[in-house]
Parts: structure tokens; C-alpha cells; sequence
């Protein structure tokens, strides 16, 4: 499998498939195709996984695609503008990011879904539920603004807003803290608590937020995501029969 990720701050992802390689994606993140890869919606890695999959607020199906004949090509992008990054997962090992930075992977890899400790999930602004991606193979992940990679040492630690994280290796430790005193929680402009995460391992971030660009656009950001990620498959099927 070939890949390009073209432009700059509206990215996409060309992918070059061989007959017989396979990809997929989130639904809804798909721009075009070429006509000898075939789309399938399907329920990947069993029923299990994809209930999961919904109780995590994605689509039931993934959107499959395989070449089907000689040299394919399918195009993916997120929702927002931001930036592609493609991280290689060595097999059995694992990425884990926020829900809703998965993009498309290879056919190899599988997805599934952790939950963060209790104290970060309540407290730290990103939920119970997080991705975990299991290799081999490539991922691709979507993020808002630009994006920015820390490697960091073990017992190393950064304090980062919650919101800004996109991915780490699942070595690394996820925590929240205060970010200082009561004042400085308060009325910091922070929030109450920083995520504190870690190492050894990974750490990706991004500059921008889905929240903040759709304050300063004006936006509901729940709408605009129900508009494209949080859109179900089977929902856009649904819709279209309705309105024939």
C-alpha cells in the first residue's frame, strides 16, 4: 500500500491499493474512489466490537474498501480542518487515541475501545472510552489544527489541557492534576484539572480543538460532527431511502 497526505491545513490522504489490499475507514470520512475498489459496510471485528463501537457514540459498521483489479485509489479526510498523521503499529502493539481521531488503517489493524481511569474520565474532559489500535499495519489519525509529537523518557512528565490530546503509546500513563492553587484552578482559564501524562512512550497533541474552532466560528460542535463522523452508515442509508 502507497500513500500520499496532500495540502495544509485541509488535508487528505490519497491511498494506492494494490488487487486484493483492503483499508478502512470511519464512516463518512470517504472523498472519493476509484470505480475498481468495491465499498462495503462492515461490522468489524465482530458483534461484540461493534456494539462497543456504538456505546462509544461511533457507527455500528467501518466502510470497507478493496481493490478489486489492478491499481486502486481512495481519498480520506476528516471533518475539520487539521492535519493528517500516519502512525505505524508494529504487530501486536497498540496506539491509543481520543475518540474520534481514527481516520482509515489498514486491514490488519484492529480497533477496539479502553476506558480511562476513573479520575481522568470524570474529571479530564475526554470520557470514559478511548480508541486502541492494535497492529500491524498503518493508521491514519485526524486532528484539529496542527499537530505535534513528544517522545518522552521514562518517569518524564507533561501537563497538557485535555482537550489537545490526540494519541499516545500505551505505555505512557494517563492522570489528571491540579494544574496549581485553588485561585490558579479557578480562575487559571484551564480549567480545574491538567491531563499529566508519562513516559516511556509517544505522545501526539494538537493546537486546535473541535470546540474552540466551532466557538469561533459560531457553531454547534455537535452538529457539525453529527454531520459527518458521528454519522452511522446505516443512518445514511436510512435518510436517503426517506427522501426518495
Amino acid at each position: 500500500m502507497k500513500y500520499k497526505i496532500i495540502g495544509d491545513n485541509l488535508q487528505i490522504v490519497n491511498i494506492e491499493l494494490k488487487r486484493g489490499e483492503s483499508v478502512y475507514s470511519e464512516a463518512g470520512r470517504l472523498v472519493f474512489k476509484s470505480e475498481n475498489v468495491k465499498m462495503e459496510a462492515k461490522v468489524k471485528g465482530g458483534f461484540g466490537a461493534a456494539i462497543r463501537r456504538v456505546i462509544a457514540k461511533e457507527s455500528f459498521f467501518v466502510a470497507d474498501f478493496t481493490c478489486q483489479e489492478g491499481t486502486g485509489l481512495v481519498g480520506f479526510a476528516g471533518d475539520l480542518p487539521g492535519k493528517i498523521k500516519v502512525i505505524e503499529i508494529p504487530t501486536r502493539n497498540s496506539f491509543i487515541t481520543e475518540r474520534g481521531a481514527f481516520l482509515c488503517a489498514e486491514d490488519d489493524v484492529t480497533i477496539n475501545f479502553k476506558f480511562a481511569k476513573i479520575g481522568a474520565a470524570f474529571f479530564g474532559g475526554e470520557g470514559f472510552i478511548l480508541q486502541k489500535l492494535t497492529g500491524p499495519g498503518k493508521v491514519f489519525i485526524h486532528a484539529v489544527g496542527d499537530l505535534i509529537e513528544y517522545k518522552l523518557k521514562a518517569r518524564q512528565s507533561i501537563q497538557v489541557a485535555t482537550s489537545h490530546i490526540v494519541g499516545f503509546d500505551p505505555t505512557i500513563n494517563y492522570d489528571v492534576q491540579r494544574p496549581g492553587g485553588i485561585k490558579t484552578a479557578l480562575f487559571g482559564g484551564q480549567g480545574i484539572l491538567l491531563a499529566r501524562l508519562t513516559g516511556p512512550g509517544r505522545v501526539v497533541l494538537q493546537s486546535m480543538t473541535k470546540e474552540k474552532l466551532a466557538a469561533e466560528l459560531g457553531i454547534n460542535p455537535n452538529a457539525a460532527l453529527a454531520a459527518g463522523v458521528g454519522v452511522s452508515l446505516g443512518g445514511a442509508l436510512a435518510r436517503n431511502m426517506l427522501r426518495r
